[in-house]
């Protein structure tokens, strides 16, 4: 039995090896001072909906509303992060996130890159959604550019650190300073290039948010909450010089990742990826060239 049980050990030592949280080499976020809520945003909408605590804010909805908040200021380069914590429980059709955008400026043309977490039943793990809108979302022309995930922990439980690191070359979408995912400047038709507002929200989805509106949101678990701290806006705004650089996401300073980032991010992709637009046999991959 003792060479049996030596060998249950090992392969249950090897899994939880396999799946430990690689670490990236370097934090980006190390770079960015933290700044309060009202150092850096004002709310949007729901204003009824949105509780501020020393820096931080909880945003809610209910059968009523929901809420969002947005950036003082444009940007058109930066690393933009908050630790956020998750509602837990039955959560379908709802979604929280975080995302830079430029549709007041451009409705029904704008661009966009989210980190959006979209709700789920008591028995499955959160979805952690990643976009790219560039110039098309009106009309019904929306060609979205979704990579989902779930994640290596419970996003209920504690605040976990969710980035957006965008710059002329490249957008890098980090969790707890770990890189997910890479879209690299291809051209400038897939690539957004326009100055855009940071924003936050929770709101309702439920025509598509969990499997596909399969789940939809359940008011008798309201209010739905979603919390948010640590933010770090570290960029260029959108009159700055050309002469102002944003942040890099590696430790050369340059564009790209090093290569112990890059593993990292392949033990994500390999472990936790579902599902990517550019694999995706039903999407017209005529409208997405990057792929």
């Amino acid at each position: 039995m003792a060479p049996l049980l030596y060998l249950t050990l090992f392969f249950m030592i090897s899994s939880r090896i396999a799946h430990a949280q690689p670490s990236p080499g370097y934090y980006p976020s190390s770079e960015i001072n933290s700044i309060s809520f009202d150092q850096g945003f004002r709310n949007l909408w729901g204003p009824q909906h949105q509780r501020l605590d020393q820096g931080s804010v909880a945003l809610w909805l209910d059968s009523t509303i929901g809420s969002g908040f947005k950036s003082l200021h444009p940007y058109q380069s930066g690393y933009f992060g908050a630790a956020i914590k998750l509602q837990p429980g039955y959560t379908a059709g709802v979604i929280t996130s975080f995302y830079l955008s430029n549709n007041e400026d451009h409705p029904g043309n704008h661009d966009e890159i989210d980190i959006e977490f979209l709700g789920t039943t008591p028995d499955k793990p959160y979805t952690l959604q990643t976009n790219v809108y560039v110039r098309g979302s009106g009309d019904g022309n929306i060609i979205g550019r979704e990579i989902k995930f779930h994640l290596w922990f419970d996003p209920t439980q504690d605040f976990h650190n969710y980035a957006i690191l965008w710059n002329p070359t490249e957008i890098i979408f980090l969790v707890d300073d770990v890189p997910i995912r890479r879209y690299p400047r291809k051209s400038d038709a897939t690539f957004p290039l326009r100055p855009m507002y940071v924003y936050g929200s929770i709101w309702d989805a439920s025509s598509w948010a969990t499997e596909d509106g399969k789940y939809k949101a359940d008011y008798h678990y309201q209010p739905f909450v979603g919390r948010y701290t640590n933010f770090k806006l570290g960029g260029c705004t959108a009159d700055e010089s050309a002469s102002c650089h944003p942040p890099s996401a590696s430790p050369s300073g340059s564009t790209g990742l090093s290569q112990q980032q890059y593993s990292a991010m392949e033990w994500v992709q390999r472990n936790y990826l579902f599902y990517n637009y550019c694999q995706d046999p039903k999407r017209d991959h005529t409208l997405i060239p990057e792929c």
